[in-house]
């Protein structure tokens, strides 16, 4: 049985890292970054990126509001929202480099793109910064596991409260 402090511990575990703190190197691997970082901004309905492109790096998002879409089997499918101060796209910057879902913007707004070249140059200089940006891939995965838990949990309920027993 778990108790309410572990459950509380494990929900601070998928809280998402302040940028700040996920991305702490020394001054070369820092540098390096804000040398390279990309500034872009879009306006209503712009793609960020289309779904099955080659991801080109890591993105913050600074303002505005995104929508993750994807097709699956025919079927187009909207992934959820992504808000400022959120990471985008960890998984094919440290995996298989292609992007599963198109980003567009919901409203005006910008991100910030690490290049995916500086961010591996990075991971050299200060290889602890790959360590953390894997923890973060894990929060978010975790992230995931929780809403969709909920959200099946919530549907399960909908579906038992029309039955009686009887």
């Amino acid at each position: 049985m778990e108790r309410s402090g572990e459950k509380a511990e494990q929900m601070d575990l998928a809280n998402p890292l302040p940028i700040s703190e996920l991305l702490g190197c020394p001054p070369p691997a820092r540098d390096l970054l804000d040398i390279s970082a990309q500034f872009m901004n879009f306006n209503v309905c712009e793609t960020v990126f289309p779904q099955g492109a080659r991801c080109g790096g890591l993105y913050l998002v600074i303002s505005g509001q995104f929508v993750r879409r994807a097709r699956r089997w025919e079927t187009r499918l909207i992934l959820g929202s992504v808000r400022p101060g959120e990471l985008v796209e960890l998984a094919p910057l440290l995996c298989d480099g292609v992007h599963n879902y198109t980003l567009s913007a919901q409203e005006a707004g910008a991100i910030l793109m690490l290049p995916k070249e500086a961010l591996y140059e990075a991971f050299k200089l200060h290889p602890p910064l790959r360590m953390r940006l894997l923890e973060e891939l894990a929060r978010e995965v975790s992230r995931g596991y929780i809403a969709s838990s909920r959200n099946w949990a919530s549907r399960m309920r909908q579906r038992t409260s029309g039955l009686s027993v009887e």
